[in-house]
């Protein structure tokens, strides 16, 4: 049985198993391919707000900031925050300015968006945009980052990306008590392992995300050709009809395996599922919840590509 409810590591913040993601319902069309009416996206979040999700991700450049608009329209329509809800998003660049003046503006930018004054929990985004070492430098992103949730304009920073090696770097600076990672901890990539373990070792709590591979691990091969926004190996595809053979057998939708890979895992608070329907919400706490066998688990690991360099 899955716990709902978990704490998020030493924050003090309690998050529901799947946090919702919100990447998609700003419309990226480059990314996952289909764009979101605005209404679509602003329904999906005022659907999360009824439960029982109770955590939403967003960013400052998802879309342009179209993400946080529709998110800011929902919860605006719901009278606020509800009581327990966690709302993140994180700081991103202005074209190449990623200085420590540019993580104050996009906070900003994104309050006025949300129509909040604090957030419970900023990241960094996908520092591997710039040099760990201009990152970390007096004035530079960390140190705003810090600053920043000294002064209560958020509650508690943490630091999101993709490049395991490069995020452990982060992990181990202490500076972040949370860590989102993105399409290395899934059924098809096991690639995050490592930094996973770093990062428990050291109290920062684990948020995974992108658990359905950008989509192909819920469509399924027949309904997708990419994984992690771009277009799959061969062998990925070949694994993903493997996995998909497996399940069948077993009775079990890809997707509720694939969700479950990362729920089942104690290391991970919570991970991200990106909605862009209000109906996926309860598809996914039905797939959260579908019973899958012992015996499964062994047979999709060893399907795995033969090398995670397919995958990134």
């Amino acid at each position: 049985m899955i716990e709902w409810q978990r704490p998020l590591g030493s924050t003090g913040l309690t998050v529901s198993a799947v946090c919702a993601g919100t990447g998609v319902l700003g419309s990226m069309p480059g990314a996952f391919g289909y764009e979101v009416p605005a209404q679509r996206g602003i329904d999906t979040v005022t659907r999360v707000l009824a439960g029982p999700i109770t955590c939403l991700d967003t960013s400052n450049g998802y879309s342009d900031g179209e993400s946080e608009r529709r998110v800011g329209a929902a919860l605006a329509a719901a009278g606020g925050v509800p009581d327990g809800f966690v709302v993140a998003t994180k700081v991103d660049p202005d074209g190449d300015d990623f200085s420590g003046a540019r993580v104050r503006r996009s906070l900003e930018e994104s309050l006025d968006r949300l129509g909040m004054s604090r957030v419970p929990l900023l990241y960094l985004h996908d520092p591997e945009r710039i040099s760990f070492d201009d990152a970390t430098a007096p004035g530079g992103p960390v140190e705003e980052l810090l600053r920043i949730r000294d002064e209560g304009l958020a509650e508690h920073v943490g630091v999101a990306g993709g490049p395991a090696a490069l995020m452990e770097r982060y992990v181990r600076t202490g500076a972040f008590e949370v860590l989102i990672t993105h399409n290395r901890w899934t059924l098809l990539d096991r690639s995050a392992g490592g930094l996973i373990d770093a990062a428990v070792e050291r109290g920062v709590a684990v948020v995974n995300a992108a658990c359905f591979g950008g989509g192909i691990l819920v469509k399924g091969s027949a309904g997708s050709d990419r994984y992690a926004y771009r277009t799959a190996h061969p062998e990925v595809l070949e694994a993903v009809r493997g996995m998909e053979a497996a399940c069948a057998r077993h009775g079990v939708p890809l997707a509720a395996a694939a969700l479950q890979f990362s729920l089942r895992d104690p290391r991970i608070a919570s991970t991200v599922v990106g909605f862009s329907r209000p109906e996926r919400i309860d598809e996914c706490v039905v797939q959260a919840g579908t019973p899958i066998p012992d015996e499964l688990w062994p047979e999709l690991e060893a399907l795995l590509p033969s090398s995670d360099r397919w995958l990134h």
